[in-house]
């Protein structure tokens, strides 16, 4: 077991203060002479277990998970931080970022992790032989005898990793409390998963109208990429929208239902009336031009190279405002999904002000929330996780969601150790609902049941992602019943997420999952016996 305090690195600019669990950390130039600090070391030593021992690692994106073992290091998701987003590691180890998780055999669980994210992002770099917990700094200039407080610390142990993850999870909220979202949980329709960017207002409309006659429980319309001229234009309709966006709203309104729209605010590609005529609104390469997310990152999944705003920057801030302003007064819009949040908030190039990319990320998610007023949703995506803490009202917690059984079971096996988060940190949302096979899927009932399985078990937000007009009796009856019980999430009550159970609606539900390729017998807390990728929930 890790004594983190008897960890902590000897050195005299930092000094450490505990109380409890957690940790005060502050660090101070004690040169003669401005100091420019980078990653900086407040922890280290040897993990005091076998290389065996199982890890769960955080990721700093929303895209990325880890586990294994101390000498296995897997990437729960095809989307790593270091591979697929270039984030710099430590040669030698593997890193995971915010949340550390050790199971020692027949021990009890230890956790560590980082409490708060207000200006620094911390990581954990570990082997079987050695581990560090560090703060990346971004090269922070203090001047002789300037002192700056960084990042609380938080670790426990115990045999009960919920419970853990409540202490833990107390402590993120007490630092970053939740925005004021008062509203139910939103549930509601998405149109991404099953018209992609070539969306149009016939198919908004069209889905309305079925959604009114059979579904009106999906509250939400969510407009979702499409709708806009260009990545970075999101006031300018796309031809497809040829009567406006503003207009499609009021049309939402008027039938009773409430319009969402998908935003990624933090991107722009080149030939975007906003990256033309405000390059100044950008992070900076070393030569003061825009920097590309394809020259230090990923570029893109549409229209790349992107370019990322640079939330630092007075100007940039101020077209956030009046972009959600006028959504929200103008379009009569409060709940905004907002994507590729992660290119706000990467580690590089330089900013307009002397902060961090933490900083600069939450200063533009405050002018956000600014423009888009009280009791608005914001529901982060594609997002920095921790640096998104206070930020959001809603968080993805998967990846997108695909109509084949290797992305349900994947998608599962992310949500489902993001549990703890829902109700606690923000509402979880698992990704949307899809109940039909579209485009050649083969899906088989019962693994649309292990989906649907997996989502009421998460507890989080239900969208449905089919064509409306095409949902079967079961399927709407899927949905409702996802509605009906959505709340606290399932508490998992063995270590490889086969087995959980919540309490909804007044009634005890029992989940039990199989994503394997045989059958299984489960033996408690009921006897069950499941065929290959299923799963069944029992109410009691």
């Amino acid at each position: 077991m890790i004594d983190f305090a008897a960890c902590a690195a000897a050195s005299p600019e930092l000094n450490f203060q505990w109380s409890g669990n957690r940790c005060r950390i502050m660090l101070t130039n004690t040169g003669d002479a401005p100091r420019r600090f980078g990653e900086v070391v407040l922890f280290a030593g040897t993990p005091g277990c076998p290389a065996s021992t199982r890890f769960y690692g955080e990721g700093y994106s929303m895209l990325s998970q880890y586990q294994g073992t101390l000498e296995r290091f897997e990437s729960l998701t095809p989307y790593s931080d270091a591979g697929h987003y270039r984030l710099p590691g430590k040669e030698g180890f593997f890193s995971c970022y915010n949340l550390w998780l050790l199971f020692p055999a027949g021990e009890p669980v230890q956790l560590a992790g980082f409490s708060s994210c207000r200006r620094f992002s911390g990581k954990f770099h570990f082997n079987p032989e050695r581990f560090e917990a560090v703060l990346e700094l971004e090269q922070l200039e203090l001047a002789p005898g300037e002192t700056v407080e960084l990042e609380e610390f938080f670790t426990a142990s115990g045999f009960d990793r919920e419970t853990l993850l409540a202490e833990f999870s107390a402590r993120l909220a007490a630092n970053h409390s939740r925005p004021g979202w008062n509203g139910p949980q939103p549930a509601g329709w998405c149109s991404w998963y099953s018209y992609g960017p070539e969306v149009t207002e016939r198919d908004i409309f069209e889905n309305l109208a079925a959604i009114r006659a059979s579904l009106p429980e999906l509250r939400f319309i969510q407009i979702d990429d499409g709708y806009q001229a260009k990545m970075g234009d999101w006031l300018t309709p796309h031809p497809n929208f040829p009567a406006g966006v503003r207009s499609l709203c009021e049309r939402v309104r008027e039938a009773g239902f409430e319009p969402a729209l998908w935003v990624a605010p933090f991107i722009a590609e080149a030939d975007s009336e906003l990256f033309r005529e405000h390059p100044e609104f950008f992070v900076r390469n070393e030569a003061g031009e825009p920097l590309s997310s394809g020259d230090c990152s990923f570029g893109g999944w549409r229209n790349g190279p992107w370019y990322m705003l640079d939330g630092s920057h007075p100007g940039a801030c101020a077209w956030l405002r009046e972009v959600f302003r006028v959504m929200r007064r103008e379009w009569g819009c409060r709940y905004f999904k907002l994507d590729a949040n992660v290119w706000g908030g990467f580690p590089f190039g330089r900013r307009h002000g002397a902060v961090t990319s933490v900083e600069a990320y939450r200063s533009g998610m405050a002018a956000i929330r600014d423009g888009a007023g009280e009791g608005a949703f914001i529901l982060g995506c594609n997002a920095p996780m921790w640096p998104s803490l206070g930020c959001c009202d809603g968080m993805r917690v998967t990846g997108d969601i695909n109509r084949n059984w290797k992305t349900f079971r994947m998608l599962a096996a992310e949500c489902f150790r993001r549990n703890w988060q829902h109700g606690r940190l923000w509402l979880n949302d698992p990704d949307c609902a899809v109940l039909t096979n579209q485009n050649g899927s083969a899906l088989t009932p019962a693994e649309f049941g292990f989906h649907a399985a997996h989502l009421l078990a998460s507890g989080g937000l239900v969208l449905s992602g089919d064509k409306i007009p095409e949902l079967d009796g079961a399927a709407r009856d899927t949905l409702r019943r996802l509605i009906r019980l959505a709340g606290a999430p399932a508490r998992f009550l063995d270590p490889e997420f086969r087995t959980a159970v919540a309490e909804r609606d007044g009634r005890t539900l029992y989940f039990f999952f199989n994503p394997g390729d045989a059958g299984v017998d489960f033996l408690s807390p009921l006897r069950v016996r499941l065929a290959a990728h299923s799963a069944c929930v029992i109410e009691k």
